[in-house]
């Protein structure tokens, strides 16, 4: 297999195939992200793809998942797309899923149609990030869409049936904006109602605008117990019934997993314990991203 740069891929994707079909990242003016810094979005060629699946077929046994890199798959026009997953099909027939990450300038480009065809092609899920639901917050980090523009691309992957995962971050309004943050994002979220929620907590990455801002003192990061108490607030004001939540990954202090709303009163009690300093915290030194 071949790849260029560093690759990126969510943590439920570990053990999927993952082939380039992009190179970075569309945007890739979020003030907080450093992924693709070092290789500008382009288009990989069709024909370099077609070998790499050929490559992975003679190399494994078995490929039950793929995941589609780099951040925005879905920007490839969907006869590039239809064409990829069809070679995934014939070359894999024991294929299960294929996922990709997504943007909401990807998914607007997309037409009805065109999102069907690609889930009846086995396109079955897609990864997008939210981040927050707070405007003021989205305008400051160079998200580049408004929450209402972002909410409506996830509610139309999940009308052609493409299954939804989204990422928040908590943290991302700092201690300034941490409750507007949390009510706007659970009030995005809910209007998403999304299969998967991943809540991530923030870190801050140097050579960033966002680490710049924290230097100069523009942006002060929330400590934990706030991270708790922002957590919390937007626990309670999600509402999401079937969508899986998780708050697993390594950034976060602590660990939360659970399907809304039904096991929203068990998690909302594990964090007040947190807070009590009756359940232990994730130590900074083990945080990572």
């Amino acid at each position: 297999m071949r790849y260029f740069g560093s690759v990126y891929r969510p943590p439920s994707e570990a053990y999927s195939l993952i082939v380039q079909v992009t190179y970075g990242c569309s945007h890739n003016t979020c003030a907080f992200c450093s992924m693709y810094k070092e290789k500008s979005f382009a288009l990989r060629p069709m024909e370099e793809i077609l070998e790499d699946f050929a490559l992975a077929r003679q190399a494994y046994s078995s490929v039950r998942r793929v995941f589609l890199a780099d951040g925005d798959a879905l920007i490839r026009p969907a006869a590039d797309l239809e064409r990829i997953l069809d070679e995934i099909a014939r070359l894999f027939p024991e294929c299960e899923r294929v996922t990709c990450y997504a943007s909401p300038g990807s998914v607007q480009k997309r037409t009805p149609e065109e999102l069907s065809r690609l889930r009846q092609k086995n396109l079955q899920m897609v990864y997008m990030g939210l981040e927050s639901g707070s405007d003021a917050v989205l305008k400051r980090m160079r998200k580049g869409h408004t929450a209402q523009e972002i909410a409506a691309a996830g509610r139309k992957v999940r009308e052609s049936g493409i299954a939804l995962s989204v990422t928040a971050i908590s943290g991302l309004g700092g201690t300034a904006l941490w409750q507007e943050h949390a009510r706007e994002t659970a009030k995005a979220l809910s209007a998403m109602r999304p299969d998967y929620i991943g809540l991530l907590t923030l870190m801050v990455e140097p050579g960033t605008p966002l680490f710049h801002w924290v230097e100069q003192g523009s942006f002060t990061v929330p400590d934990s117990a706030l991270i708790l108490r922002e957590t919390e607030l937007l626990l309670r004001e999600l509402d999401a019934p079937g969508c899986v939540f998780r708050m697993n990954h390594a950034s976060n202090y602590l660990s939360l997993r659970g399907t809304l709303n039904a096991d929203k009163p068990a998690m909302l009690r594990q964090l007040e314990a947190a807070l009590r300093g009756q359940e232990a915290l994730r130590p900074e030194t083990w945080r990572a991203l």
